[in-house]
């Protein structure tokens, strides 16, 4: 098969138009309304006790074929991240390539005092993919390696279709996606809520194994009805607490502590299906204070919507190249063997 000149130009132009159409059209069919079998997470420091069961547990069910840290190559290992010092448990600083979810704490070494008057003293934090109701990292892809379910609202990756940007990296207001810099061929790693399991009758891993219900995993409006419950209850109550799952049998008794009458993720970036409740202000939790109740691929689309058509310029420009450089290497040829023919 052949193809001229104008017919290559009008394929690369075309290109870039339909590119830039189907950006838009993307844009345009987005909605910012909770996902009709939405599933997330509430995750209550008051309840953590910092075990880092949920890490663990995590990177394993992750590890298995079909998880957001399974590779071919490394089948069968655990990415288990050590000090330099010993090699016994696993001791990730922050997330990485090779860790989805993370538990922090927060604490006054030398006082021990209330980070705010009438707040904990210490608390843990457990970070990884917020799963935001309008994803800006779902919304700056170009190549839709990252989407969001229409049903359960779960921000999956897909490595095949994925060709390095990052530019999910710059535009997540959390900064979640992790980058495979030292593989020869990276992919972008974030938490899928463990929806590899979901076949298998199973759920969200950090959820399943979390032994005092400090994360429970559910339908996103459940949760949500749970933390308000949690926000009304009065410090010194004694509540039965649900375990693993929000819908579940499992319960644990405990007496109340005192919450931030906040339930972070509510609004937060337009809404995520991971949830938070503590006792710390949330700023002290390491959440940055700047990100505020606005949808982010509204920041993002103005610069983001260019990239179609900037790709489109560039294989005309490209083509024109291409053809210019022939036509003069032609035309060089054609001196040198009338040259030779003197």
């Amino acid at each position: 098969m052949t193809i001229n000149r104008r017919d290559f130009l009008k394929f690369s132009a075309g290109t870039g138009l339909m590119l830039s159409a189907g950006a838009e059209s993307a844009r345009a069919a987005k909605t910012p309304e909770l996902p009709p079998e939405a599933v997330g997470i509430l995750y209550d420091s008051t309840l953590c006790i910092g075990c880092m069961s949920c890490m663990v547990n995590c990177k394993k069910a992750n590890s298995e074929p079909g998880g957001a840290l399974f590779h071919k190559n490394t089948a069968g290992k655990i990415p288990f991240e050590y000090t330099e010092e010993d090699h016994i448990y696993d001791a990730p600083e922050s997330l990485s390539a090779k860790t989805l979810c993370i538990i922090k704490a927060l604490y006054n070494e030398e006082t021990a005092a209330p980070v705010n008057p009438g707040e904990q003293s210490k608390s843990f934090i457990k970070m990884h993919c917020l799963h935001c109701l309008e994803p800006a990292c779902v919304a700056v892809c170009p190549v839709a390696a990252l989407q969001k379910n229409p049903e359960t609202g779960i921000v999956t990756y897909n490595k095949n279709r994925c060709f390095g940007c990052r530019y999910c990296q710059v535009a997540c207001p959390f900064g979640i996606p992790m980058y495979e810099w030292e593989k020869a061929s990276p992919s972008v790693v974030k938490c899928q809520l463990c929806n590899h399991l979901y076949a298998q009758g199973r759920y969200s891993a950090c959820c399943e194994f979390c032994p005092t219900g400090a994360s429970i995993f559910g339908k996103v409006k459940d949760l949500q009805a749970e933390a308000q419950r949690r926000l009304a209850l009065k410090p010194g109550d004694v509540y039965a607490y649900p375990v693993k799952r929000v819908d579940g049998d499992e319960r644990t008794e405990k007496v109340v502590d005192t919450y931030v009458n906040h339930i972070y993720g509510l609004n937060e970036a337009g809404g995520t299906q991971y949830l938070f409740l503590a006792g710390v202000s949330f700023d002290k939790l390491g959440f940055n204070p700047r990100i505020t109740d606005q949808v982010y691929p509204d920041f993002t689309w103005d610069y983001v919507s260019h990239v179609p058509a900037l790709i489109g310029a560039l294989l005309v420009a490209g083509t024109v190249t291409r053809l210019v450089t022939q036509r003069l290497d032609k035309k060089k040829n054609d001196a040198d063997q009338g040259d030779d023919a003197s």
